[in-house]
């Protein structure tokens, strides 16, 4: 909203410094700020809110440490990080880039999934909340809206060499001439084209970029207008395992607020290299035209999960629940997904990957050696593999400042996968 009215008074009556606004850096900082306000002045009114309206965590007894003491804290506190996500980026972002609109959907649909759920759970007095089909249901919906978005609409594109979009057999969204001087000053141009691909990067390669096309071995010809066929399961898949995934994380003070935090200034920067045509070739990464608006995004879940931190650090005053958890990973999957790095996700997310690996090993060891020997047996003390390390006496602000280093480890790892090849 103030992009536009800045614009105006630029071009109408050449405001000084209403120029400030068609920079990214500078919008950027603005939505952390306002990100930050909105999450640490307005939160506490929400936490008061919720405590009159006695929404608090109901909590079963596990024999953890302390866990008794969290009996009655308010939860849906997820509703301070959407709040602090959507009135910045509506203040700050171009709200026509079909980036920003996506991910202003994806926020609101997988919190509203996520309120419902605690909505059950605490009004309803159900401890089992939302029933997992609806939630699954819920899931496939975005994972179908940003996959089909990303194959339809043709601002969402690839700028790649002509002819090989021409070779391809790719949709073109538009042609052009791009120059380059040489050093004996004689100009060449190359052309070059924005076309419609299911491309995306490779870690790790040095030929770092691979299309969901190749995979459809059974399409002889056109391989382009079947790939829907292969693309948009695997973006429900992405979508569905990484929003479970944060939601299992989701077990101590502090754990998937910071985690997150961390996450999105990653993709943050991923999201300019992305959107720098001079970055982006100089790092030999797919260039994505106007994919740069997402650092805005970026920036407002930076300040959205840092200042919810304000009041969830241990000992946490209000709970995010499902509306916060299920929200952060839909935001996280969305956003790798159109930044094309979504390959990166189990080294990005490697927390949430392990947590949710704790689980499923678990529950499946349990389920088989009961069949088997009558008795079921365990892997871990506990499940998620926060709770193993608070079986073993560990205290959770111990484990959550591990995890946050191990966390912030892995998202090194992931920016210099630019140059590692």
């Amino acid at each position: 909203m103030l992009y536009y009215i800045f614009e105006f008074l630029e071009e109408q009556y050449h405001l000084p410094g209403a120029g400030l606004f068609q920079f990214i850096s500078f919008r950027a900082a603005l939505a952390i700020l306002i990100s930050l306000f909105v999450a640490t002045v307005f939160g506490n009114r929400i936490i008061r809110s919720l405590k009159r309206r006695q929404v608090g965590e109901t909590v079963r007894e596990l024999g953890l440490d302390g866990q008794k003491i969290k009996e009655g804290t308010p939860t849906m506190g997820g509703l301070i990080i959407v709040a602090a996500i959507m009135i910045p980026c509506l203040l700050v972002a171009r709200l026509d880039n079909v980036y920003i609109i996506l991910m202003l959907i994806a926020t609101v649909w997988m919190a509203v999934i996520g309120f419902v759920d605690d909505y059950i759970k605490v009004f309803r007095k159900n401890k089992d909340g939302l029933h997992g089909k609806f939630k699954i249901f819920g899931q496939i919906g975005l994972g179908l809206i940003i996959g089909v978005t990303m194959i339809v609409n043709d601002d969402i594109n690839v700028r790649l060499p002509y002819q090989t979009a021409v070779q391809e057999n790719l949709q073109i969204v538009k042609s052009f001439d791009l120059e380059e001087k040489t050093i004996a000053g004689v100009t060449i141009s190359r052309k070059m084209a924005y076309a419609k691909t299911t491309l995306t990067n490779v870690p790790f390669f040095k030929n770092n970029t691979i299309s969901y096309s190749d995979f459809l071995f059974f399409v002889n010809q056109n391989r382009e207008s079947w790939v829907w066929l292969l693309f948009v399961p695997v973006v429900i898949f992405i979508v569905t395992a990484v929003s479970n995934s944060a939601n299992l994380t989701d077990g101590l003070d502090g754990l998937l607020a910071g985690l997150s935090a961390i996450i999105a200034v990653t993709l943050g920067l991923l999201a300019w290299v992305s959107g720098n045509t001079i970055t982006a070739e100089y790092l030999n990464i797919l260039y994505l035209p106007n994919i740069g608006e997402l650092v805005i995004y970026a920036a407002c879940f930076v300040g959205a999960c840092t200042g919810f931190l304000w009041y969830n650090a241990y000992p946490a005053r209000v709970f995010m629940g499902d509306t916060g958890s299920l929200a952060i990973g839909g935001i996280i999957a969305s956003m790798a997904i159109l930044l094309r790095k979504e390959l990166l996700l189990p080294l990005l997310c490697g927390i949430f990957f392990i947590e949710a690996l704790s689980v499923i090993i678990q529950v499946g060891y349990f389920k088989y050696t009961k069949r088997k020997y009558g008795e079921g047996r365990r892997v871990f003390l506990m499940s998620p593999l926060h709770h193993h390390y608070q079986k073993k006496g560990i205290h959770e602000v111990k484990i959550v400042t591990r995890f946050w280093i191990i966390g912030i480890i892995l998202a090194i790892i992931s920016i210099i996968t630019l140059k590692i090849r």
